[in-house]
């Protein structure tokens, strides 16, 4: 597993005429080679590979990492990659110009004389859009998890509860439930706070015919979930249960139009003109989803100004949403696998709306 993605960076440096890459971005080394610490830096070759950590990680790195040779740094973690380069003058090493700081390529610079560095962007990313059965197998036991949570979670929503409180019942389940983690921080908008789009729980008590978006996920084995229903605590409005139609149809014809081959954006275009016929086109503020993985945002983008486009293997949200200021909002969100001619969708969690 790991020696595949590995040639398939190989073979990334050869089309760059690159003779090496220095990977900095933790998601990146965890998936080339295993580590799961918080400190490292992973130096490639066309011939070998060179991880560096610090003392803390003696142990665990010498249990997970995987087709590199390990250095264990007793300073700067830049200084031991300066140390351990070549000394051809002139040769070309990639960096990874999303995860390295200034500073820290300022004195790498300055400490490794001769070489050529280069930033490069979204090498191991675009490696990591196509997930194998092995990765789909640990996102679907996130998504397994986060959907037994939401289960318990309709069984406290009612009038009188404070968001700050279902916030922290997500993130109580998630690990009794067998997650290392919320994948995010919980996002409970009740009545009015629907409008916010990314609105943080807050101390606002749930009052009766509000509206309640519930964006949850956690990581399991490395990987993550991302599910987000829109329930009613008592009868709705006659608005927003039109709202919610809007929007579920704009998901229903997503999921049904996600495939290999398509243009992000063409998928993009599908929801965000269900919800222009339904009259409230202006009132969906962002991007219809995003790949998901390692990280909770990754490649592809599902955008209007997105240039990707679907492979099999990818798994990717479809979160279309409608957001009235002062009234409140509606947002469906799930997690699919991109097939040759289909989606998969990985919840459970019935998409029709919930009025408790």
């Amino acid at each position: 597993m790991f020696a595949r993605r590995i040639e398939a960076v190989r073979q990334g440096l050869a089309e760059l005429r690159l003779q090496g890459l220095l990977v900095t971005s933790l998601p990146n080394i965890h998936y080339l080679t295993g580590f799961t610490g918080s400190n490292a830096l992973l130096l490639m070759f066309p011939d070998r590979n060179l991880f560096f950590t610090d003392r803390r990680y003696t142990t665990q790195s010498s249990e997970e990492v995987n087709g590199a040779k390990v250095f264990i740094a007793s300073g700067s973690l830049v200084d031991a990659v300066s140390k351990n380069l070549p000394r051809r003058r002139r040769m070309r090493i990639g960096i990874e110009s999303d995860s390295f700081t200034v500073a820290a390529y300022k004195h790498l610079k300055r400490t490794a004389r001769g070489a050529l560095f280069t930033s490069t962007d979204g090498i191991v990313e675009r490696i990591r859009v196509r997930k194998d059965e092995h990765e789909i197998s640990k996102i679907k036991r996130a998504a397994h998890i986060t959907d037994r949570v939401f289960s318990k979670i309709l069984t406290i929503l009612s009038p009188g509860v404070r968001e700050l409180e279902v916030a922290a019942e997500i993130a109580y389940w998630h690990r009794r439930l067998g997650a290392e983690s919320d994948a995010f921080e919980p996002i409970v908008a009740s009545g009015p706070r629907g409008a916010l789009p990314h609105a943080r729980a807050s101390s606002r008590k749930i009052a009766k015919g509000d509206l309640v978006t519930i964006d949850m996920g956690c990581s399991a084995d490395g990987y993550h979930s991302d599910l987000t229903r829109t329930v009613s605590v008592g009868k709705p409005s006659t608005e927003m249960r039109k709202i919610y139609g809007i929007v579920l149809d704009a998901q229903s014809r997503s999921l049904d139009a996600a495939r290999e081959g398509l243009r992000a954006s063409v998928l993009d275009e599908v929801a965000r003109s269900t919800i222009r016929r339904g009259g409230y086109g202006k009132f969906f503020c962002h991007s219809l989803g995003h790949g998901l993985g390692m990280e909770v945002h990754e490649l592809p983008r599902i955008s209007s100004k997105s240039k990707d486009v679907l492979q099999s293997g990818s798994v990717v949200t479809i979160e279309p949403g409608i957001y009235i200021p002062r009234k409140g909002g509606v947002r469906i969100e799930d997690d699919i696998i991109i097939r040759n001619t289909h989606s998969e969708v990985l919840s459970t969690v019935p998409r029709d709306l919930v009025i408790l």
